[in-house]
């Protein structure tokens, strides 16, 4: 249910490159006010997907029995959108030797309900920040990366042999209708973090496939989301690009193979994103220190 979702969202907006994770920098992550965390990985997307089709405003979703720990009430009548998450399952495994408890992951489902479709909560969402304060986030983020950034080039990439980053000058992104140049510098750099964070030096993805190659289209599709996740922490958003005409096909057709292909690119860039912010966090203790 959820990859149809997703897919269908992508085949809604192919035709001009808006994709489900585009301008999303005001719904921010989404987060639960009952245990005060961040939903994580498919669910991001999933959600993001349901809060704009519906018109919502909140950026908080929990279950009926949260909404209901915190005072609120689920107005009747009102659609859950569908979460999964991964327990623990104990199982008793026979073996030569002896008998073991093996642990194991079982996916599940639940069912989230948005904080504009209950009665007796206020959220307590602050306003957007200032663009100067935000920009000067992202500076301060990818200043902590301590990577290897060279301006100059003609087009955006990671290299992974020489382990560092290619981009065009800063002065050679302009405005559009989608978005400012700013914006999109930010999304790009933050793309190209997320190809830099899958070296074998860090968190070991595959980074071999070959352009028109299923792996290297997921590839783009980790990176593609794993920037639109911090660029929604952030405050950044990101826009259509027509580039991505050359990978639209491809992700359609990986997923329509593979069910469980979304939750993969999901959950890697999901990893992605969390294991850059740790590195931001860990400069930061540093010089604190």
């Amino acid at each position: 249910k959820i990859t149809n979702e997703i897919i269908s969202a992508i085949e809604a907006g192919a035709a001009d490159f808006e994709m489900p994770w585009h301008r999303q920098a005001e719904a921010g992550l989404p987060r639960n006010p009952a245990t005060k965390k961040l939903y994580r990985g498919v669910n991001t997307l999933a959600l993001w997907i349901i809060r704009r089709k519906a018109g919502f405003a909140s950026s908080y979703w929990a279950s009926y029995l949260q909404w209901k720990s915190l005072g609120a009430q689920v107005r009747q009548g009102e659609k859950g959108a569908t979460i999964v998450f991964y327990q623990r399952k104990e199982e008793d495994e026979d073996t030569e030797e002896d008998n073991q408890n093996q642990a194991r992951a079982v996916i599940r489902y639940s069912h989230v309900f948005n904080g504009d479709q209950v009665d007796g909560w206020t959220a307590n969402e602050t306003s957007g920040e200032a663009s100067h304060q935000k920009y000067s986030k992202a500076v301060g983020f990818i200043n902590s990366l301590q990577s290897d950034i060279r301006h100059g080039s003609d087009t955006a990439y990671y290299s992974p042999a020489l382990d560092c980053i290619y981009m065009p000058n800063q002065s050679v992104f302009r405005d559009t209708k989608s978005g400012s140049a700013v914006e999109g510098y930010y999304a790009v750099l933050f793309h190209e973090h997320v190809h830099w964070s899958g070296h074998p030096s860090r968190l070991k993805r595959d980074l071999s496939g070959r352009f028109g190659s299923s792996a290297y289209a997921m590839e783009e599709l980790v990176a593609e989301l794993g920037a639109s996740f911090l660029c929604a922490t952030l405050g950044i958003n990101t826009y259509p690009r027509s580039d991505h005409a050359a990978y639209i096909a491809s992700w359609l057709q990986v997923l329509k193979e593979h069910k469980t292909a979304i939750f993969a690119a999901s959950s890697a860039a999901s990893a992605a994103s969390m294991y850059l912010e740790s590195l931001v966090a860990e400069s930061s203790l540093e010089k604190t220190a």
